[in-house]
């Protein structure tokens, strides 16, 4: 299960005691840690840790002096990530929203960039690695 974190993940193993706790899930019998795989904090962290993605996308418009610091992404709040990169992007020609054109971007974020700035992301990659071979 891949789901956005919410909130800044204190333990990035330990993904159902960060689910019970922010959001009030109860830990299914059986379950294990690795069943669940978090975008911290959001699916917007992964979009701005790839600024050579970014650029293409948006193109001249882009304001990357606006964009979060890559460094320690993972402990911005999501409100944060989410306002620089609609900042960014204001004056694009179609600007950042959270709809189908935002899920085409990801399909094109490059994982070796994502795994370099996003612990969260590199646990996710590790963790499929080991299940599909």
């Amino acid at each position: 299960m891949l789901i956005d974190s919410e909130d800044r993940v204190s333990d990035i193993e330990e993904t159902w005691e960060h689910l019970r706790r922010s959001d009030g899930w109860q830990w299914p019998r059986g379950a294990r840690n690795d069943q669940v795989l978090l975008m911290t904090t959001c699916m917007e962290t992964w979009i701005v840790a790839d600024r050579d993605v970014l650029v293409e996308h948006f193109g001249r418009g882009l304001r990357q002096n606006t964009l979060p610091s890559q460094t320690d992404l993972e402990s911005r709040s999501r409100g944060d990530v989410q306002n620089r990169l609609e900042n960014a992007t204001r004056d694009c020609a179609a600007p950042y929203a959270r709809d189908r054109r935002s899920y085409d971007v990801v399909g094109r974020l490059n994982p070796d960039t994502l795994e370099s700035h996003l612990p969260s992301f590199g646990r996710a990659r590790r963790i499929l690695g080991e299940r599909l071979g």
